[in-house]
């Protein structure tokens, strides 16, 4: 991720401190009690292109970049490696411009619904999937 970082993050939420339900989080209520978060307090969030239904990319993202995302009209993650939140497009203009949220049954992964502006991987590629196919055997199709 060649991302620059995003403002620094609230002192009420780090992803050391998530993943308890008592922690304090800018979330409504109900969201933040639903959201299961991994041991570093942190859920996948899937991005997908919100007409043509690609899958563009997975991040990272703990209270504090769910809250950014759902109240700006643009993607921040939570990075792992550097242990800070970055905005996707603030250095390389590829921006992602919020369309919808979804939460899943489980409460565990993000569907970030959004219209990619160039590449969504650091790569250069569209998606970060492009081109790193798998051979797997197939099951039989409708």
């Amino acid at each position: 991720m060649s991302e620059q970082p995003a403002p620094a993050p609230s002192p009420t939420s780090s992803p050391a401190t998530a993943g308890a339900a008592e922690h304090d989080s800018r979330l409504p209520a109900r969201l933040a009690e639903t959201l299961k978060r991994d041991s570093a307090g942190l859920v996948a969030a899937v991005v997908q292109q919100y007409d043509t239904h690609e899958v563009l990319m997975l991040g990272w993202m703990d209270d504090e970049a769910l809250h950014r995302t759902l109240t700006s009209g643009r993607v921040t993650f939570y990075s792992r490696s550097r242990q800070e939140y970055w905005r996707k497009g603030d250095t390389s203009g590829h921006v992602q411009w919020v369309k919808s949220v979804a939460i899943d049954c489980d409460g565990d992964a993000l569907l970030v619904r959004v219209d990619q502006i160039g590449a969504a991987c650091h790569t250069g590629t569209r998606t970060c999937f492009e081109g790193r196919d798998l051979d797997a055997v197939v099951g039989p199709g409708a």
